[in-house]
């Protein structure tokens, strides 16, 4: 049994009818690429609860979350835009992550400081995001998802809009967190050079649908048409 699956689900777009089926086992790190507009955001908003399917499930562990708020999911997701607030130090954004009210007791406060520590911002407590440089702030997005201690990490382009030697720098980060934590990841990449930097397996969306899934390099050199096509070569 796949630790995570999408099963027949079903979502339309305007005057794009998608159906995604997807298996993802516990521990992996699977790339999603595709071309604009495919589907690949759609997908990760399905599973993790931020979009509502017409049919068909979402399954984890074989219980289906399909109905359940994201909350409520063994899921954290980290978007692109990591709504770090200004006004708050890092030690506060990041505990935002486990009480919006920031009331935490002295253990939960020690959680956060560990998964500052985590992602090399030991130290970084009390300064602000203004403070910080682009990839301390992305490391502060992290550690806010790892105090969630959800089981399933959602990337939804998060180092999109950072230089390539920065995006290598976080994903090398995930992935050592992924392979410490045990996280199953799943990361929708505009850059197929994302998905090879990554490596483990790379997920193919085109028109609504999942439509090749194999070890990265196999998809990025597969014959498919619609790959080339997307590829450019």
């Amino acid at each position: 049994m796949s630790h995570l699956e999408a099963r027949n689900l079903a979502f339309r777009y305007e005057d794009m009818e998608m159906q995604f089926d997807l298996a993802v086992e516990r521990g992996a790190f699977l790339s999603v690429i595709g071309p604009s507009g495919a589907g690949k955001s759609t997908l990760l908003s399905l599973i993790g609860g931020f979009e509502r399917p017409s049919s068909g499930q979402v399954l984890v562990d074989g219980h289906d979350i399909t109905m359940l708020p994201p909350a409520k999911r063994p899921c954290t997701t980290l978007f692109q835009d990591h709504n770090l607030f200004a006004h708050l130090d890092v030690e506060q954004n990041v505990g935002l992550g486990m009480d919006p009210t920031l009331r935490l007791d002295s253990a939960q406060k020690d959680e956060v400081r560990q998964s500052l520590a985590d992602v090399g911002l030991a130290g970084m407590e009390r300064r602000l995001p203004g403070q910080l440089s682009g990839g301390e702030r992305q490391r502060v997005a992290i550690a806010r998802c790892l105090v969630r201690r959800r089981p399933i990490l959602l990337l939804d382009e998060p180092f999109a809009a950072v230089g390539p030697g920065l995006r290598r720098e976080m994903l090398d980060l995930v992935r050592a967190l992924q392979a410490r934590l045990g996280l199953t990841v799943i990361m929708v990449t505009h850059d197929p050079g994302d998905a090879r930097h990554a490596g483990g397996r790379t997920a193919f969306v085109h028109a609504g649908r999942v439509v090749l899934v194999d070890e990265t390099e196999r998809v990025l050199t597969s014959a498919m048409p619609e790959v080339r096509a997307y590829l450019g070569s």
